[in-house]
């Protein structure tokens, strides 16, 4: 196996001076966590990994160095770098990702700018990024490509290459709602919704933002989920949760190491017996920074008996200050943190430690390990990785207290946490009471209870978690493959067909030979099908086995030298005679049903129902597809539970479902028309539930069953479309 990991960054960053170049290792969880992993298979008994790392160096290198970089650090490395000009990844990076993307799928609306330039960049460098892949790409490698900088990238790859790969995707940051991600232009969404489908596995951190995400592409393109699959390009897209874990052994057994002991106690010296409040934090206006400031200030206010025993260790890491927002945040930062310090401070002793800068690991996990308590409160976060390395760096003596944000993605595994509201500032406040006065035991029962979760759930369980899905998720399509039909499976048919001397063809019609529209009236034959259906009816026993009513097949088919079936097979017409009625099954039920299904349509805007002669189909294609999928299940169990004593039989089928007796159905108008003669070549095309009859009727018979779309189904083979249909029915004209 070959794992191809692409991100925006490598794992470590240029430094320039003049034309020396150094590598300076990048941080970031990202980064820790796929290292921690590309670590644990390289002292693994594995031999046959190997992996390339595909990402921006960090820094403009000039072309004349672009060849001998690339080559030097491939093979020290063993990554790829894309080169992306200084302007161009100003608008890529400063630009469209983090003024448009990044607060809005945070939910800042008021914070997004949509700029078209930034747009085409963005698409510009994701196609950069295409081309470095496609360069080094061989069949059987295993694409991983990571976060919103690059969420274009897997269509791309999939349309330029016939390679046999794996491509997974996963978004570190929180898919919004629908609601939120619609704000963006038509075309970005669409675009940027298309790009993601190009993975074979989208991943997301909870179940919110995957809900989210299969919301947003039920409401924007139509497509539904079944347990997270999606019938997507021919293929099926599975959409899932990872929450991603840290490398919990390293945090874990490093508080007992020298360096970190060492600075542990360096720190007691200096603190004595203060009670220490730790936050940890990028930089950024999604951190929620200011409210905890605010929160922290009231603590004091409303507790002054705790003036001069604790202290707030606030640790900001420097992050994108080419973005304006984030500069006034700093500004706001600073003249906060200096009105707490000149209010409540003294000669002695100030309540707030600032440190903008990056903290050395050593210096973190000894500041976990000794605080009292972690203060994360996040406006909005992907994972927050941060509450999960405090838990584990509190080694073994596990004494100390989360105060977490409930809208952080960590807060769904660690529910022991002190859950705040990070806009309520008497929450925070006055979980910070509660926590400094824990009793010693219940911090202990939690600690020990998070630490459980996450040492299981780790961040190699996270790595191996989405990579086996990966896999499993491409059998399936494989396995879908199979039975698609082929070009050998084609002129298989093509053969039995020229051999045959009498032959029988039938065919489904809505979703078989015609597309479905908005309403059933506007789905008529086209000259082309008409012109099919003529030649090949001279050519075989030709019969229409449709849902439809009399009067709809009568209109278009009636004059042609085929034989139809009505409503499921209540009707048929054999070639050159007239209509007759097959069943005589009770249909008084209807009327009560129909007072029913009238009542459903008031509460589904955009349905109707078609009132049939032995059945009625009530149609919701016109409806919002939100509603629909929520109104029809509820309708469903209601219809279900009424008819369960009647002789009745729902079928769902795509956008409609028919109540209608169980002795109409196709299967028994098929074999009405097998048991006409002694045929030697028999074909039936359908595409949804009502033609599963039809299927299973001929499964165990010398006889061609296909079913449109990936769907499973009892049929022997699939096709993708109506357009391979027609492309199959004009071979056998053809032969």
């Amino acid at each position: 196996m070959r794992l191809l990991v692409v991100s925006n960054r490598l794992p470590f960053s240029v430094l320039k001076e003049n034309e020396n170049i150094s590598l300076k290792p990048s941080s970031g969880g990202l980064v820790s966590g796929i290292s921690s992993y590309l670590d644990y298979i390289k002292n693994s008994p594995i031999s046959n990994f190997e992996y390339l790392w595909i990402g921006w160096p960090g820094a403009y290198i000039e072309e004349k160095l672009q060849e001998n970089f690339s080559d030097e650090v491939l093979i020290q490395h063993n990554v790829v770098p894309v080169f992306v000009s200084e302007e161009e990844m100003d608008k890529f990076y400063l630009g469209f990702c983090n003024s448009t993307i990044w607060p809005l799928f945070h939910y800042f609306p008021s914070y997004v700018k949509f700029d078209n330039d930034e747009w085409n960049v963005y698409k510009k460098v994701n196609e950069y990024f295409a081309e470095k892949i496609l360069d080094v790409i061989k069949d059987g490698d295993v694409l991983w490509i990571h976060d919103y900088h690059l969420m274009l990238l897997p269509d791309m790859i999939r349309k330029k290459t016939d390679k046999d790969i794996k491509i997974g995707f996963f978004l570190h940051i929180p898919f919004p709602s629908f609601e939120i991600y619609r704000i963006m232009p038509r075309l970005w969404r669409q675009e940027i919704l298309d790009g993601i489908m190009g993975s074979d596995l989208v991943g997301f951190h909870t179940q919110e933002y995957t809900h989210s995400f299969l919301r947003t592409i039920l409401r924007i393109k139509g497509l539904s989920h079944n347990l997270g699959e999606v019938e997507y390009d021919n293929r099926i897209v599975k959409i899932d949760t990872f929450p991603m874990g840290i490398d919990f052994d390293k945090f874990y057994n490093s508080t007992n190491n020298k360096k970190t002991i060492r600075e542990k106690n360096e720190i007691k010296n200096q603190l004595k017996n203060l009670r220490i409040i730790l936050s940890v934090d990028r930089l950024d206006y999604t951190k929620g920074v200011l409210n905890r400031l605010k929160g922290f200030k009231k603590f004091l206010k409303s507790n002054p008996d705790y003036l001069g025993k604790v202290v707030f260790i606030l640790i900001i890491v420097p992050s994108r200050i080419g973005v304006d927002k984030y500069q006034e945040m700093k500004d706001s930062l600073d003249k906060m943190i200096g009105e707490i310090n000149g209010e409540f401070g003294n000669i002695n002793w100030q309540p707030i430690i600032y440190q903008y800068r990056h903290i050395p690991f050593e210096n973190l996990v000894a500041l976990y390990n000794l605080a009292d308590v972690a203060l994360i409160t996040p406006l909005r976060d992907g994972m927050n990785l941060v509450a999960k390395e405090y838990i584990a760096a509190k080694g073994k003596e596990k004494n100390g207290v989360l105060i977490l944000s409930e809208v952080a993605g960590a807060a769904k595994e660690l529910s022991e946490a002190l859950l705040v509201n990070p806009n309520d500032i008497d929450e925070i406040s006055n979980s910070i009471k509660i926590a400094i006065e824990m009793d010693n035991s219940l911090k202990i029962e939690k600690i020990e209870n998070m630490q459980r979760r996450i040492r299981d759930y780790n961040v190699l369980e996270w790595v191996k978690d989405f990579l086996f899905s990966l896999d499993k998720i491409k059998e399936e399509n494989k396995k879908n493959e199979i039975k698609i039909i082929s070009d050998d499976d084609t002129k298989k048919i093509l053969k039995d067909f020229q051999r045959s001397q009498n032959r029988l063809i039938m065919l489904d019609y809505d979703g078989t030979l015609v597309d479905f529209r908005s309403l059933p009236y506007m789905a008529v034959p086209d000259k082309d099908l008409i012109d099919i259906l003529e030649k090949l009816s001279k050519r075989a026993n030709l019969v229409i086995l449709s849902g439809r009513r009399l009067d709809f097949l009568e209109k278009y088919f009636g004059s042609m030298d085929i034989s139809l079936s009505a409503e499921h097979g209540a009707f048929i017409k054999e070639k050159g005679t007239v209509w007759n009625v097959m069943s005589h099954s009770d249909v008084n039920w209807k009327t009560e049903l129909l007072t029913i299904l009238k009542h459903y349509s008031n509460r589904l805007p955009g349905s109707y129902i078609e009132e049939k002669t032995f059945s009625i189909s009530f149609h919701y294609r016109n409806c919002d597809p939100e509603m629909s999928d929520i109104r029809v299940k509820e309708f469903m169990d209601e219809l279900i539970n009424y008819t369960s004593n009647l002789n009745l039989q729902i079928l769902n089928g795509n956008k409609v479902f028919e109540i209608r007796n169980y002795e109409v159905n196709k299967a028994t108008a098929a074999a009405h028309f097998i048991a006409k003669d002694n045929f030697d070549f028999i074909i039936f095309i359908g595409d949804d539930w009502t033609d599963e009859d039809v299927f299973k009727l001929l499964k165990d018979k010398n006889a061609y069953t296909i079913k449109i779309g990936l769907s499973s189904s009892a049929a022997k083979r699939n096709i993708l479309n109506i357009s391979k249909v027609r492309k199959l029915l004009k071979v056998l004209i053809d032969e």
